[in-house]
């Protein structure tokens, strides 16, 4: 009687009410990642009203059309984000092989159904109104995160782990680039190597996927007329800026006349006389020239500051599969940014990669609100769990890198739970 009085005592300790209770709205959600998301998708809706009224304008249209479109797709978008916050993402294994396939099969209708618009290749659906392609780089990361969870033991091996990874990113990148969608596929190819990588892949199997995807890149170039126009304007620029594609210059001639301070919201010029689609991959651009260096700057920073908040989350993951999850989602989101901004000044070759909660467009808004949804749902798991709850911000990115199946920085053991 004695030992079971005492086992129910311990059941009942504080830290075991701690870890049952429910968590109230507040802390529902991290709040700093809360207020980077709002400002940068009240930044967006700021811009593509400035980048579009005048375009829909000339074409008959309301000016408030693209601006309101967007609001309502993002509004949308925070609602399947605060729903998927509440869902305990181990819940999502059963649904993660369905998932994929769903997004296989919307590929493939893309191949079958699709429509070309103007000068855009078939890319989406509905006449062009939902991309699957954008819902496969987030796709790829939980599934991916999933697998890799589950092969931990032969994960290094060639037969049961990296061909069959290859494999999944293979077919899943091979049906973006037969769209075309040149800059996607890159983005699902580069996205399964650095899950690997964060995984704790052995680097000799890293250097052999860079390989073969160096080879494969080189044939792309080589087949493509797109990829290779890319490749060859992109050349020209690094060497004299004046050789650039059009795009580039229109860009780099908004930035310059943004100077520091720029000229002033609704203020630009070149969005009306040559900057190609400035509410969607352009849009940076357009923040350069009416907000100046300063505005782009603040921008930028907004990025930086999420990728500290998605990092620190994925350091606070309770478990591998949760860390993994979170800095998928957090390294997809700050890649976009980077690849949107780089291609706009020639330090990357052209992309058309979004400019995430910012660029137009609602497949990708819609997308990576719900890759945020899962961040806030690792963080709250996190702080569900009492022996995570304390954790400190890291204060390296290397903790998010099981070397060797094993962390490099020791984490406090938290209890067995049944899920």
């Amino acid at each position: 009687m004695g030992k079971r009085a005492a086992m129910n005592a311990t059941l009942k300790t504080p830290l075991s009410r701690q870890s049952a209770k429910k968590l109230t709205f507040r802390d529902n959600f991290d709040l700093p990642l809360l207020l980077i998301v709002v400002c940068l998708f009240a930044i967006g809706l700021l811009m593509v009203y400035s980048a579009s009224w005048q375009y829909a304008r000339f074409q008959g249209y309301s000016e408030y059309g693209t601006v309101l479109r967007q609001f309502v797709i993002g509004i949308l978008g925070m609602v399947a984000m605060f729903v998927i916050t509440q869902i305990d993402y181990h819940r999502y294994r059963r649904w993660v092989v369905w998932g994929m396939l769903t997004i296989g099969v919307l590929l493939v209708a893309v191949l079958i159904f699709g429509q070309s618009t103007g000068t855009s290749p078939r890319r989406g659906l509905f006449n062009g109104s939902v991309q699957p392609s954008e819902f496969a780089k987030l796709m790829i990361i939980v599934y991916l995160s999933f697998w890799l969870d589950g092969k931990r033991e032969s994960m290094n091996k060639l037969s049961f782990g990296l061909i069959p990874l290859m494999a999944i990113v293979g077919v899943t990148s091979g049906l973006i680039l037969a769209q075309p969608d040149v800059s996607a596929a890159a983005t699902t190819i580069l996205l399964g190597g650095i899950l690997f990588f964060i995984a704790g892949g052995k680097l000799s199997q890293i250097l052999l996927v860079l390989g073969v995807t160096a080879v494969l890149g080189f044939l792309v170039v080589k087949m493509s007329t797109t990829a290779s126009t890319r490749l060859a304007d992109y050349w020209s620029g690094l060497q004299n800026p004046e050789n650039a594609s059009d795009h580039v210059k229109w860009s780099l001639e908004a930035i310059i006349n943004g100077g520091v301070f720029g000229v002033g919201i609704g203020r630009s010029t070149t969005k009306f006389i040559g900057l190609p689609v400035a509410s969607t991959d352009s849009i940076f651009a357009v923040i350069a020239e009416e907000t100046g260096l300063l505005g782009a700057f603040v921008v930028l920073g907004l990025y930086v500051a999420f990728i500290w908040r998605g990092i620190t989350i994925a350091y606070r993951a309770k478990d591998d599969l949760g860390k993994w999850l979170a800095s998928g989602i957090t390294i997809w989101i700050a890649l976009e940014a980077a690849i949107n901004t780089g291609v706009l000044v020639n330090l990357l070759p052209f992309a058309g990669n979004a400019l995430p909660f910012i660029s137009s467009g609602g497949s990708s808004l819609v997308t990576v609100f719900a890759g945020v949804g899962i961040l806030f749902g690792i963080a709250r798991q996190s702080k569900l769990d009492p022996a995570t709850s304390e954790r400190s911000t890291p204060h390296a990115v290397v903790d998010l890198r099981r070397g060797d199946r094993r962390r490099s920085v020791s984490r406090p053991l938290s209890p067995s739970s049944d899920r």
